[in-house]
């Protein structure tokens, strides 16, 4: 009785402070606009002319991997721009979707660039090695050269799946979304080069007066200590914020110049298409915040991962093959709880030191951790942003739903799982470096 009466008290607020809705909505706001104006749609034909068709996929995976860098902007950005730029090129929108998707959430802890996902996971690390050893220390890039080096076996492995299984899967599948959504491949006009020309300058006009203003140590962008990277740094707090004001601005100023806004109610109708289309979203999105609440307060989750690490540890196997048994279990517990940081802290006290006890380095037992959790990201529905994706589908093929995506995305997570095991494997008996002051072996 108490448990029913403390869910229903809270229903309200596990739906309005559930962090993915406001992210999203917030930047739809700003990208809506420049959707409507023709800002976007012009920018990406533009750069069809300039790139071969052939290696679009690779592109598309590769943004998707460097957006991780900014926080989540690669899941309200760069997978709905994968279908524009795939339809727009004549091959299938939804194809372009999945490839996106793979890269960003795929493909989750392969990185060119380090971002804020690095220092959170070796803090965690940290503390579990601690725990063994209060004197160790452990560098926040300790896997840099690994996750830098499994970007190319993501976008390798995603460029083949996504030729050789998804588009030839989704050839017979209609394309039947509305004829606003879908951007026609024609010659620029000189209105639309004048406008992008413009909107440009002031993408990049604002892209600079940022570099200028968070350059300073004493930048307000930075965080008490001078970091910019760091999630209390107020530049990573404000990048939907940021995203919203780098597509609103351009996107009114192409409008303006290529005569596609004539007065503020254009602007106004933007903002207002892009929220129509969240309206599935937000439905599905209330029943997930229920749910991620009353599976947290389960704690089925921290039960799921305390016995799958018992069983890890009874059956004493040998390192490569323990660190494969890491990987799956991670992948497994990965579809029930899907945030990186919540997962590795239940279980991180566990492996680290369990894993330092039988000679196995803090720093590899993360990369295995990272492995698992990145492959499972795009098949799991109460990953936050997966009835996003849904939403994005359906502006294409209109009866995509939850099970669609999650057996569209199923040959990418497999491969995934499978192929980068095999890798960090290789790259463990190989001996290649995993990362800054990182080892294979402790002590």
């Amino acid at each position: 009785g108490a448990a029913l009466t403390e869910f229903t008290s809270v229903m309200v607020t596990n739906f309005s402070h559930f962090h993915p809705v406001g992210v999203v909505l917030v930047a739809m706001l700003g990208i809506g606009v420049a959707e409507a104006t023709g800002f976007i749609h012009t920018g990406l034909r533009a750069l069809l002319n300039v790139t071969s068709d052939r290696f679009l996929t690779p592109m598309v995976i590769a943004v998707g991997i460097v957006s991780h860098t900014a926080a989540d902007a690669g899941y309200v950005l760069v997978i709905p721009l994968g279908g524009v730029i795939f339809y727009a090129a004549g091959r299938h929108p939804v194809a372009g979707i999945a490839a996106a998707f793979a890269g960003v959430s795929g493909g989750f802890s392969a990185s060119f660039v380090p971002s804020s996902i690095d220092p959170l996971l070796q803090g965690l690390s940290q503390a579990g090695a601690r725990i063994l050893d209060p004197a160790i220390e452990l560098n926040p890039l300790n896997n840099y050269f690994f996750t830098t080096a499994s970007s190319l076996l993501i976008i390798g492995v995603g460029w083949l799946v996504t030729s050789k299984i998804i588009e030839p899967r989704l050839a017979t599948t209609k394309i039947d979304g509305d004829a606003d959504d879908l951007l026609e491949m024609r010659d620029l006009q000189t209105r639309e080069r004048k406008g992008l020309r413009w909107a440009l300058v002031s993408m990049l006009a604002g892209i600079l007066i940022l570099v200028i203003t968070a350059l300073p140590e004493s930048s307000p962008w930075r965080d008490a200590g001078g970091q910019i990277a760091s999630f209390q740094a107020p530049m990573m707090r404000s990048i939907v914020s940021l995203i919203f004001f780098l597509f609103l601005v351009p996107g009114i100023v192409y409008g303006v110049a290529a005569g596609t806004v004539t007065s503020s109610k254009d602007v106004i109708v933007g903002m207002t298409k892009s929220m129509n289309s969240m309206a599935y979203y937000l439905v599905i999105m209330f029943f997930i915040a229920q749910f991620v609440y009353a599976f947290g307060q389960s704690n089925l989750g921290v039960l799921l991962a305390l016995q799958g690490a018992s069983l890890l540890k009874a059956l004493a196997m040998p390192a490569a093959m323990t660190i494969v048994g890491i990987v799956l279990l991670t992948a497994v517990v990965n579809i029930f709880v899907g945030s990186a940081s919540g997962k590795w802290g239940l279980l991180a006290p566990i492996f680290v030191p369990m894993l330092m006890s039988l000679g196995i380095s803090p720093d590899l037992t993360q990369a295995a951790y990272r492995v698992g959790d990145s492959s499972t990201n795009i098949i799991t529905p109460l990953m936050p942003y997966f009835p996003l994706v849904v939403v994005y589908c359906q502006r294409y093929v209109k009866n995509t739903g939850i099970g669609t995506l999650t057996a569209l995305m199923l040959p990418y997570s497999l491969s995934f799982l499978v192929l980068w095991t095999i890798f960090l494997l290789l790259y463990y008996l190989v001996g290649l470096p995993l990362g800054i002051q990182a080892s294979y072996t402790y002590p």
